[in-house]
C-alpha cells in the first residue's frame, strides 16, 4: 500500500468509526438522546453519551457515573474494558477511533497558517492530563459528594470538550427549552471548546497532549501493548526524518513507544530504511507457515 493511500486509509477509518458510533440520525432531527440496549457498552473513543447520535457510551463518562454512585464502588466492566483495550493496541485507539481526534486532526490540516510543533512549556504541560484523569475523572466523583452521599460526574460538568461539541450543542440547538436555561456552566463550556478548535489549527491535537484523560489512561499501554511500534536498531540511522514527520514532535527514532504517540504511522511512512516496524508485523514473519512447519519437521526426522 502506498503513503499516501495509508494517510487516506486512516482519514476514512476515523470518519468510519464516528458515523458508525454516532449513527442514531433520528436523534439529531429529533434533538433527543438515544436510549437503546447498545447505550448499555462503551465504546473505546471519548464518544459522548449524550450526544443525539450516539450509540454507545464514552468509558471515561461511564467510569464517573459508577465512581460517583451511592450504590457501586466500582465497575469491574468498564475498568476491565479499558485494560482489554489498552493491553491490545495502546493508544492506537487515539489515533484511528476517536471522533473528537478527527475533529482536532482536520482543523489541524487548514492551510495558510504557521504550524507550532508544541506549547511552551510543553514539558510540563504534557502532565496535565494525568491530573486531569486522577483529580477530575476518579477523586472527585468519588469523594466530592452531595448530602445523599451522589457524586457528580465532573469531567464530562465542566471540561469535556468531545461532550460540549457533540451533545451540548446539537442538543441546545435543537430544544428551545435548554435554550433558555443555559447558564454560566454553557458558556464556560463554549468557550473552552472554541478555545481548543482554534488552537487545534496551529498545533496538532492540543486536547489529546495535554487534556485527554483517556489517553492518559491508554498511554501507559503503549510500551507493551500485543500492537506497538518496533525499531529495528540494525536499520536505524539516526537521521530523524520520523521526527520531522511527526505532528506531536515525539523522536520515535529514540522512544518508538513514547505515552504521547497515538499511532498513526506517520513515521513510518517517512522512514527512508524502514526502520520503523510493529509487533504484529515481527509476529507474523517469526511464525512459520503450515508448509513451513512440516519441511521443518521433515528435516529434522
Amino acid at each position: 500500500m502506498g503513503k499516501q493511500k495509508r494517510a487516506l486509509l486512516r482519514l476514512w477509518v476515523q470518519a468510519g468509526v464516528t458515523a458508525l458510533t454516532n449513527g442514531y440520525l433520528r436523534g439529531f432531527v429529533e434533538g433527543k438522546i438515544f436510549t437503546g440496549p447498545t447505550k448499555a457498552a462503551c465504546v473505546p473513543g471519548l464518544n459522548c453519551y449524550s450526544c443525539p447520535g450516539a450509540l454507545g457510551s464514552c468509558p471515561i463518562g461511564a467510569l464517573q457515573a459508577v465512581l460517583g454512585s451511592r450504590k457501586f464502588q466500582m465497575s469491574f466492566y468498564i475498568f476491565g474494558f479499558l485494560m482489554v483495550v489498552g493491553a491490545l493496541c495502546g493508544r492506537f485507539i487515539c489515533g484511528w477511533l476517536c471522533p473528537f481526534g478527527l475533529v482536532q486532526d482536520l482543523l489541524y490540516k487548514i492551510p495558510g497558517v504557521k504550524k507550532l510543533r508544541r506549547l511552551p512549556g510543553h514539558r510540563v504541560l504534557k502532565w496535565l492530563r494525568f491530573v486531569v484523569l486522577a483529580g477530575f475523572v476518579i477523586l472527585l466523583p468519588m469523594f466530592a459528594v452531595d448530602i445523599v452521599g451522589q457524586g457528580a460526574p465532573w469531567f464530562c460538568k465542566y471540561l469535556c470538550p468531545s461532550g460540549t461539541l457533540m451533545g451540548g450543542v446539537p442538543l441546545v440547538a435543537a430544544n428551545t427549552g435548554l435554550q433558555a436555561a443555559i447558564g454560566w456552566l454553557y458558556t464556560w463550556k463554549m468557550a473552552l471548546l472554541i478555545g481548543l478548535l482554534v488552537l487545534s489549527v496551529f498545533v496538532c491535537r492540543p486536547f489529546c497532549r495535554y487534556l485527554c484523560p483517556l489517553g492518559a489512561l491508554y498511554a501507559p499501554f503503549n510500551k507493551f501493548a500485543l500492537y506497538r511500534f518496533q525499531l529495528d536498531k540494525d536499520k536505524c540511522i539516526s537521521c530523524g526524518e520520523c521526527q520531522q514527520a511527526c505532528h506531536l514532535d515525539i523522536p520515535v527514532w529514540k522512544t518508538p513507544n513514547s505515552l504521547d504517540c497515538i499511532r498513526c504511522g506517520d513515521c513510518r511512512r517517512v522512514c527512508p530504511t524502514g526502520a520503523i516496524g510493529t509487533s504484529i508485523q515481527s509476529m507474523a514473519i517469526q511464525k512459520p507457515r503450515k508448509g513451513e512447519q512440516l519441511v521443518q519437521q521433515e528435516s529434522k526426522e
